[in-house]
């Protein structure tokens, strides 16, 4: 692209030195930048950019973008101040990616937990209807079944531009899209013109960054006011009317709201629910009339996850019923109260659950199943919130026998993650075990039968972190693998 066509994005800036015809990419990490790059210096949380200018100059960039002048002559190369490079980048990458994000729909969910669910769920839908979709989130980026692995579960602008601008190629029609509290926090999807907005629920996680509940819904508000004032498009925020920070998102944004639930009034209500122990069946109330709605997704918090859906495709113009339909088809979805199929005499899930929240509503999810004990692997993370721990611990005291264990220790004392933990237990039928593998094993070998085992915290992840380093691990093999050890089951 011509640079000086780039550069009329900035209206704010101050060019130093000649610049080139022409910007063959954009880079922010100077280890990718090649010959004709841009590179923009980005000051990030641990790494800023402008230390490695002269990296990137020797890689061959041709034009370099600070906030801080580096007062040096660059022979060969350009230097564009602005004031921030962030917002900067944003502008940049969407024009020389051709705004991607507007030659499609884009669906973005965020809320403490349920964004992976939601967000699977309406993509399967949207397929099931026949529209080209993409899937943004947590497992990275999939279209047609083809993933491309991201570094977080929202990227980062650059990246995020790149992927819209590749799906686009590829004829997306919807792109959905999980969007953290991390991601809105740090600017990560500046950018990004949002169709819809989709509000699962908002409990306690994440205060080891946001500092306070106050903030962390602040945070997340910034995605419904970020669908902007263009009443030339349709824009819709979809909300849970039972979570009250709702009033507030329907309050900053200025696109049509559309609400679902189970307690309160609402678009989309779910009344006279039925948890059985393979399905969920219930009457849902809507703006098209009451429709019978079975789904194999199990537990209360799958009826929100339902409802979110079933809204966010009536917004879309797929009537309810056909939504419904296609919801049979649905299997429930990896890691997510995932029972695994094992010819034992003890049912197993696996969850994702890895704040007060998801334990409370993955034991609630089981409590009208026969058993005999309920065992709970309940999992935390080192370098995370260190407020939640006790009180995950705290719902996990409903089950029988808990097991405390870690998701991924990262940087942090073990015995210390426990301990957090540990404080919140309301009785003394629990074990602590730091090395997950074997607190996976201790579970199945107190198991006795008739019982039901939970293993939450890591869900569907084939992966631990300690320090900085993944290392495989994978829930489901280790408890397959165990049980068949224990009974004798043929592998």
């Amino acid at each position: 692209m011509k640079t000086k066509n780039l550069l009329e994005v900035l209206q704010v800036k101050q060019i130093i030195g000649l610049l080139p015809e022409k910007i063959k990419s954009i880079q922010q990490d100077s280890r990718k930048v090649e010959e004709g790059s841009m590179f923009v210096c980005i000051k990030g949380y641990t790494v800023d950019g402008h230390n490695f200018i002269e990296e990137a100059l020797e890689r061959g960039a041709t034009t370099i973008v600070v906030e801080d002048d580096p007062g040096i002559h660059v022979k060969g190369a350009s230097i564009i101040l602005v004031p921030n490079t962030m917002k900067a980048l944003a502008h940049l990458a969407n024009k020389f990616y051709n705004y991607p994000s507007k030659q499609m729909d884009v669906i973005g969910v965020t809320g403490t937990n349920g964004k992976t669910s939601v967000s699977s769920l309406i993509n399967k839908l949207l397929e099931g209807v026949g529209r080209k979709t993409a899937l943004s989130g947590t497992n990275g980026m999939t279209i047609a079944g083809e993933v491309t692995a991201t570094s977080n579960t929202t990227c980062d602008i650059l990246e995020n531009q790149k992927l819209f601008s590749d799906v686009a190629e590829q004829g997306a029609e919807d792109v959905v899209m999980e969007v953290s509290s991390h991601g809105l926090a740090q600017g990560r999807v500046w950018g990004i013109d949002f169709n819809i907005a989709v509000f699962t629920n908002l409990t306690q996680d994440h205060l080891d960054y946001h500092q306070s509940m106050e903030q962390y819904g602040q945070t997340k508000g910034l995605l419904f006011a970020q669908l902007g004032n263009d009443t030339a498009r349709k824009k819709f925020a979809v909300l849970n009317s039972d979570d009250p920070w709702s009033k507030k998102y329907e309050y900053i944004t200025p696109a049509e709201v559309v609400t679902y639930g189970i307690l309160e009034n609402a678009n989309f209500k779910a009344k006279q629910i039925q948890y059985l122990e393979d399905k969920t069946v219930f009457t849902l109330e809507t703006l098209e009339g009451e429709f019978s709605v079975e789904t194999r997704l199990l537990g209360e918090f799958n009826v929100y996850n339902v409802l979110a859906a079933i809204a966010t495709l009536f917004v879309k113009g797929v009537h309810v019923s056909k939504a419904v339909a296609l919801l049979r088809s649905i299997n429930p979805l990896e890691g997510r109260m995932e029972q695994i199929p094992i010819d034992a005499p003890l049912k197993v899930y696996l969850d994702y659950a890895h704040t007060p929240d998801a334990i409370r509503s993955s034991i609630a999810s089981v409590g009208h199943l026969q058993r005999n004990r309920l065992i709970y692997v309940a999992g935390t993370g080192g370098d995370r919130d260190k407020e939640k721990r006790p009180l995950m611990a705290q719902e996990a005291s409903v089950a029988d026998v808990v097991i405390l264990t870690i998701n991924d220790v990262r940087n942090e004392d073990p015995q210390e993650i426990l301990r957090g933990m540990e404080k919140g237990m309301q009785h003394k039928n629990y074990g602590m075990l730091a090395d997950r593998k074997e607190a996976i094993e201790h579970a199945v070998e107190i198991s006795e039968p008739g019982d039901i085992l939970i293993i939450a915290g890591k869900g569907n992840e084939q992966y631990q972190i300690t320090g900085t380093k993944k290392e495989h691990h994978s829930d489901k093999t280790v408890v397959t693998d165990y049980i068949k050890h224990k009974y004798n089951i043929p592998i």
